[in-house]
């Protein structure tokens, strides 16, 4: 590691324990943001030193758009990541290399052991308001929920529970919530955090013998909203705590938003009672948009950006081939100028063409249940039949359960539509067989393994 002469040296020792750490997470972000995202924007971030007095680790980036990028969509992300896995971090510091930048801070408060922590609340987004979100058939009925949720003048319903897969503008919701909930009640406290700080936050309190705080902070926010709660599963403190923290703002009349990856009825590993909670306000989804409204999200995007010039037909060919989510619309866009800017290139059709080619070719590639069927049945040297026959026998009905996993993970299909491609099954023989595939994963390695694999091929 390249060390200035503001930065502790490290000891051999030292740096064999950051060095393992920094390798211990990029493992741990590219499982769980995926391995696109990952390639495309954490595999670059380099570690370059620690500065022992603040606390601080250094994360470096080759260009300024790479670093900007990084410390707004994916800070918050490393400043956990780091203090989860070391006591002694306090933040990180996200910068181009060989020079200096701003230094992160997590999103929300410091650990509960800092002398003064921050006040509570939340800084949204800018960017992210209603006004900025783009509606389609495919989102409308979520973003009118949530202007209501915000605005309204009365509780219609709560909690507000919002769904969808992933990129598809749960948590510019969230955010838009924020910044309209803080403008109708300018003195409200509001309180925005992911699962995963939750969770976080909660185990440092009761490592700090403290939870006091942290439930005094989080039960009397007038507002709160909770991102990604799929991520407490399987987590029975947090959940324990986590339904505490809900039935006592419920109770006190306060409002909550929650969102997840998927319906409340499809969480598994989470308690019947936080289920129950969730399931009795508003449970509103964001479907995948159509070409119309990716067309309209991406022409809005970069007519955004100050100083772009794109051709109405290069937004065109971006809205065509990246189908999968907003945020990969995005990134692509974001590529585009980048290279376009670093090469000093116009933007054209041949240029995205060139650019965005491993992209575009990860786009088209669609993973279905009838090819998960046959992945499996190959895998496991049974006829393809079985998986949609009545055989209960364990040699059937264990990489039949396999393969009901793997298409809750791997497609965007329904739990009632992947029951019906499994013999005409019940979805909650579906959500049985994912909960069971789960369980074993964590119990036994060769299953796990099993997994792993069929998912590699699958994924190509």
């Amino acid at each position: 590691m390249s060390l200035p002469p503001s930065t502790c040296p490290l000891d051999p020792t030292e740096s064999d324990a950051l060095a393992q750490a920094w390798d211990d997470i990029r493992k741990s972000l590219r499982h769980s943001i995926g391995a696109r995202s990952f390639d495309h924007w954490l595999k670059p971030v380099a570690l370059a030193g620690w500065q022992a007095e603040e606390g601080l680790v250094r994360l470096s980036l080759p260009s300024e758009f790479m670093a900007s990028w990084v410390r707004t969509h994916h800070g918050d992300r490393l400043a956990q990541s780091w203090k989860a896995a070391s006591p002694q971090v306090r933040g990180v510091r996200i910068e181009v290399a060989g020079e200096s930048a701003e230094r992160y801070e997590a999103k929300s408060e410091q650990l509960p052991s800092d002398p003064a922590p921050k006040p509570d609340g939340h800084a949204f987004d800018p960017r992210l308001t209603f006004s900025r979100f783009v509606t389609g058939p495919a989102n409308a009925v979520a973003a009118n929920a949530a202007l209501t949720f915000a605005s309204g003048p009365s509780m219609r319903f709560n909690p507000l529970f919002i769904h969808s897969q992933t990129g598809q503008g749960k948590t510019h919701l969230l955010h838009a919530i924020g910044h309209e909930y803080q403008r109708a009640h300018p003195s409200a406290r509001v309180l925005y955090m992911s699962a995963e700080r939750f969770m976080f936050d909660f185990v440092s309190a009761m490592r700090a013998r403290d939870t006091i705080t942290f439930k005094t902070r989080l039960r009397s926010a007038d507002l709160l909203m909770i991102d990604d709660v799929q991520f407490i599963a399987g987590k029975d403190s947090t959940q324990e705590e986590f339904l505490h923290t809900v039935d006592e703002l419920m109770s006190a009349g306060r409002k909550l938003v929650i969102s997840a990856d998927r319906a409340p009825q499809a969480l598994d590993g989470v308690e019947g009672r936080i289920l129950s909670r969730l399931t009795q306000g508003l449970v509103v989804d964001i479907q995948p948009p159509d070409f119309v409204l990716r067309r309209a999200i991406i022409g809005a995007k970069a007519a955004a950006i100050e100083g772009a010039v794109i051709e109405d037909q290069v937004l065109d060919l971006l809205a065509a081939r990246l189908a999968t989510n907003v945020r990969e619309l995005e990134g692509g866009l974001n590529r585009l100028l980048a290279y376009a800017s670093l090469g000093n290139r116009p933007v054209t059709i041949e240029f995205a063409e060139e650019v965005l080619a491993d992209m575009f070719r990860a786009s088209r590639r669609r993973i279905t249940i009838d090819e998960i069927q046959r992945r499996v049945s190959e895998h496991f040297r049974i006829r393809h039949a079985e998986m949609v026959s009545a055989r209960r026998a364990r040699e059937v009905a264990r990489p039949r359960q396999i393969a009901m996993y793997l298409a809750k993970q791997l497609t965007p299909r329904s739990l009632p539509e992947i029951g019906r491609r499994f013999g005409g099954r019940d979805h909650t023989t579906v959500i049985h067989a994912v909960r069971q595939i789960e369980r074993l994963r964590g119990e036994d390695s060769e299953i796990d393994n099993d997994v792993r694999t069929l998912i590699r091929v699958l994924e190509g």
